[in-house]
């Protein structure tokens, strides 16, 4: 075997999608659909380099650890292979790869390149055959296992279009070969561009073997050309990572509503109720159970937790056997720790709660550290923002904050304090304290009926 180069075609701005976003920068499954390209290249070569063009800072950020092409002026496939004579040239094979193929598979990549080094061709086609073939080049067969010619869609007459069996736009080639039938071809078709289809001609004229593999399963071929197109693919590659998660020991209660990204890991005995979504890159341990309509972001989920319904929580870290919810939040930077209870309607900012505090309901925590079995009452609220500036309320071991409290941040509440229902703090608790920050109720018997008389009513009977 020879040295395998792939490169990877993906210079194009994609006009169909009616963005200014470079096609390949379009999310599916939670990633960059080159994203997915560059992975199954990676599967079967360490060499592998991009042609970029549109938006082309934008498309080298969106990936990593590959070689890129620059391609000034995009003139089509063949153009494009053109520009990265000098990537390819130290090469024995390349293969060649659209960017916006995001279904395609390190599985079928390996078979077809053994497929072309096994049939020693100067050249060979990944094929699919496809119920409606529209918009794509038609394979025209010379024998069972080889490629006379393709001819594009735009180019086809009547009879050609019947043709079932279409160029997927992935293809192999032997370098010198290819790089000789480059240099010859032309832009005689009604696009006027260089098509790299026409180097399987040029080759077949001369009397060159093009092999022709046909994908067993044709979604893989599929481009994304429009946003319907987009749409498909997100749904079977959202429906490929729940049958894997579930292969795995995760039961999924409605694949069909879970809205599960690429990346996420999810470990056995978990439950995924109907209509949740995991983005990003979310890990969750075994035995994590997750409610309807809540949403995960970049969040990792400890053993035996459970999420409850309508909970919106992002870039977090969750520890073991914690609840949270109904209609809970957690912006980013939160921590809790094992153990702890987050209520119904309670807010969380960049907050560390510790083992088995508890915040049932109703609560606001802003840049708030708390120790161990805290109870936080319904209605708390860490005021830590004073129209300049974040300070920090501490919270030690064992306090309890009784209900619609006010902490007035910077402050802190030592060890075993007890912070008095209703109370606006804002000085420092000593441990083991308790703090009342309230005005002394009074009482004016006979206030209301006196008020009623004034006004000229009998007042309330009750």
């Amino acid at each position: 075997m020879g040295r395998l180069a792939v490169l990877i075609l993906a210079a194009g701005k994609g006009t169909r999608m009616k963005s200014d976003r470079a096609k390949v920068l379009h999310p599916v499954g939670g990633l960059p659909m080159l994203e997915y390209v560059v992975r199954a290249a990676r599967s079967v070569s360490h060499e592998v380099s991009v042609v970029v063009g549109y938006q082309a800072e934008r498309v080298m950020a969106s990936v990593g650890d590959v070689g890129f092409v620059r391609q000034a002026r995009q003139l089509g496939t063949g153009h494009a292979v053109i520009a990265a004579r000098r990537a390819i040239e130290g090469a024995s094979e390349v293969l060649i790869l659209p960017g916006d193929v995001p279904l395609v598979s390190a599985g079928v990549l390996g078979a077809f390149v053994d497929f072309y080094r096994g049939g020693e061709f100067a050249g060979a086609v990944l094929t699919a055959t496809l119920e409606d073939p529209s918009g794509y080049g038609r394979i025209i067969r010379r024998s069972r296992h080889e490629i006379d010619r393709i001819v594009e869609d735009c180019d086809a007459n009547a009879e050609i279009r019947q043709i079932r069996e279409v160029n997927s736009a992935i293809c192999a080639f032997d370098v010198a070969r290819l790089l000789e039938a480059l240099d010859k071809l032309g832009t005689e078709n009604t696009q006027g561009e260089y098509y790299l289809t026409d180097v399987v001609g040029l080759l077949s004229e001369e009397g060159s073997r093009i092999g022709a593999f046909e994908a067993p399963d044709p979604t893989e071929t599929l481009g994304i050309n429009s946003r319907r197109e987009l749409a498909a693919a997100d749904r079977l590659l959202r429906r490929r990572k729940c049958d894997s998660l579930m292969n795995e020991g995760v039961s999924i209660m409605d694949p069909e509503s879970a809205w599960i990204d690429t990346d996420v890991r999810i470990g056995p005995d978990s439950i995924i109720y109907p209509f949740v979504t995991i983005e990003g890159a979310s890990v969750l341990a075994s035995e994590t159970t997750v409610r309807s309509f809540t949403r995960l972001t970049d969040t990792n989920v400890g053993r035996r937790s459970t999420i409850l319904e309508n909970c919106v929580i992002e870039q977090s870290e969750i520890h073991d056997n914690v609840q949270i919810g109904p209609s809970a939040r957690m912006r980013p930077g939160c921590v809790l720790e094992d153990g702890v209870k987050i209520g119904n309607f309670v807010e969380l900012k960049r907050s560390r709660l510790g083992k088995g505090t508890r915040a049932g309901h109703l609560s606001y925590l802003g840049d708030t550290e708390t120790g161990r079995n805290v109870n936080v009452g319904a209605g708390t609220i860490t005021c830590n923002y004073d129209g300049l500036r974040k300070h920090p309320t501490l919270i030690g071991d064992n306090v309890f904050i009784g209900s619609d409290s006010q902490l007035i941040a910077p402050v802190r509440i030592g060890k075993g304090a007890y912070v008095a229902a209703g109370s606006t703090i804002t000085e420092d608790v000593p441990a083991h304290a308790l703090a009342i920050g309230r005005a002394r109720q009074t009482v004016k018997k006979g206030w209301a009926k006196k008020r009623a008389e004034k006004a000229g009513t009998k007042g309330r009977k009750d």
